[in-house]
């Protein structure tokens, strides 16, 4: 399904299918390395709950006034249902988890510590009954390595209970996404990404209001960092990603786990003063190692490779 701008739009896609691949590959890779910065910032006005859910909703509902325009097939109940449940992990739960965590973990660690999402998604599997060779639990084993290393060798791994938030937001996100493969879901993928996003988003909302979170002080910056999270960390990263799924392999299209972690550890250490200590750059290597191995022995069981 191709993308289209409106004629009056100053910018223009590129015309080749290899130049729109690259143009949504450096999306993903450069837009979702930064939101753990703007996350950072815009905690500075933001609860973490109400930042996720407000985020979100305020996404999904521009997403789904883009995807009704293009008039498409509208879902039937249960497949909004699903779309919600799903949402509500991918979105409510992980999206929260993680601004909750990283109130007092670095940026760059927690790009890391998210990196594990395809490792818990093996766990999730093997809990669903499918048969876990020795090579993917040894890749599970070296990222729990890694994670070891970062928590008690990393300089800014912050506190237990913001790295264990953080771990539980990657969780949510492997169980959000083997929910997404197993329940029927709406056929339009702006649409079905709208309403995951929407009612993920609103579900997070209202857990805020109801705990209690409210915005004490506004400042320019954090409210700046809000609108890029909402416009171009959630509506437009996440358009550029449903099309990568859709024009190119699994190995390709998640090849935004290895360099969303290295471009929040740079902008981390150039613009936060985060340390970069060697064992950082150890557990980096080990987790990234063991996603690679993860996406490797996945595309043997399929007979991919």
């Amino acid at each position: 399904m191709p993308l289209s701008l409106p004629e009056r739009f100053p910018l223009r896609l590129p015309q080749s299918r290899n130049g729109r691949i690259a143009l949504a590959l450096a999306v993903v890779y450069l837009v979702w390395g930064s939101t753990y910065l703007a996350v950072h910032v815009a905690l500075g006005s933001f609860p973490p709950l109400l930042l996720s859910g407000l985020r979100n909703l305020f996404a999904g509902i521009g997403l789904f006034v883009f995807a009704a325009r293009r008039n498409p097939v509208w879902p039937s109940a249960s497949e909004v249902r699903n779309a919600g449940l799903v949402g509500t992990m991918l979105v409510g739960l992980s999206s929260g988890m993680l601004a909750y965590g990283m109130r007092t973990v670095g940026t760059g660690t927690a790009a890391v510590m998210v990196a594990t999402v395809p490792l818990f998604a093996t766990v999730i599997a093997a809990f669903a009954g499918r048969k876990i060779g020795r090579g993917e639990w040894f890749a599970v084993g070296l990222g729990l390595v890694g994670i070891a290393i970062l928590r008690h060798g990393g300089g800014s791994s912050g506190s237990a209970g913001g790295s264990l938030a953080i771990l539980c937001g990657a969780l949510f996100w492997a169980g959000g996404a083997h929910l997404a493969g197993r329940l029927k879901l709406p056929s339009d993928l702006f649409l079905s990404t709208a309403l995951q996003i929407g009612l993920g988003g609103a579900m997070s909302t209202v857990v805020a209001w109801v705990s209690g979170e409210r915005m004490a002080e506004v400042h320019f910056l954090p409210v700046l960092a809000f609108l890029y999270l909402m416009l171009v960390g959630t509506m437009a990263a996440y358009v550029a990603y449903g099309y990568l799924i859709r024009h190119t392999s699994p190995i390709i299209a998640s090849s935004c786990m290895y360099v969303n972690p290295v471009v929040a550890v740079a902008l981390g250490a150039l613009l936060l003063g985060e340390p970069v200590t060697s064992a950082t750059v150890i557990a980096t290597v080990v987790i990234l190692a063991s996603v690679g191995l993860s996406f490797w022995f996945d595309y043997r069981r399929r007979g991919l490779a």
